[in-house]
């Protein structure tokens, strides 16, 4: 298989399935666009940046937030505090960089966010997780999604 063609449909469906369901209990879909937006952003996915940015736009993402997410955290004013608290628990999970979520970052997500939408939150991070490293392993170029 050529690292173009399309990923296996039983796969697709599975990944699709994860992320549809988590961005549905997450409640907030402009949050999750966020989310998947930061996290595509740290693993460098083209095509999912892409994506997501213009399904940003259609939830009502400001340009503003769009402009300043690489640089959330000293963009005071710009994300509200539970905003703050995903981007911090997405760059956490998406990381690892010490091979834990930091309990600091847990207990402001768990502040925010009851334990469904926690759940759904985290479930929304491992989704995109896995669709980066898939885009970007196969090197899929942006410009492709069609809704």
């Amino acid at each position: 298989m050529s690292r173009t063609e399309v990923l296996d449909r039983e796969v697709g469906r599975a990944l699709s399935a994860l992320s549809a369901a988590a961005k549905r209990g997450l409640g907030d879909p402009a949050l999750a666009e966020l989310v998947v937006i930061r996290a595509s952003q740290l693993n460098h996915c083209a095509f999912c940046l892409d994506m997501h940015l213009g399904i940003a736009r259609e939830h009502g993402v400001s340009e503003k937030q769009l402009d300043l997410l690489a640089a959330w955290e000293e963009a005071e004013g710009v994300y509200d505090e539970r905003e703050r608290a995903a981007l911090a628990l997405t760059e956490a999970v998406t990381v690892l960089t010490d091979r834990f979520v930091p309990d600091d970052v847990w207990a402001a997500a768990a502040k925010q966010f009851d334990d469904g939408q926690l759940a759904h939150l985290l479930g929304l991070v491992v989704a995109i997780n896995n669709w980066n490293r898939v885009m970007v392993g196969r090197r899929i170029p942006p410009g492709g999604y069609r809704p």
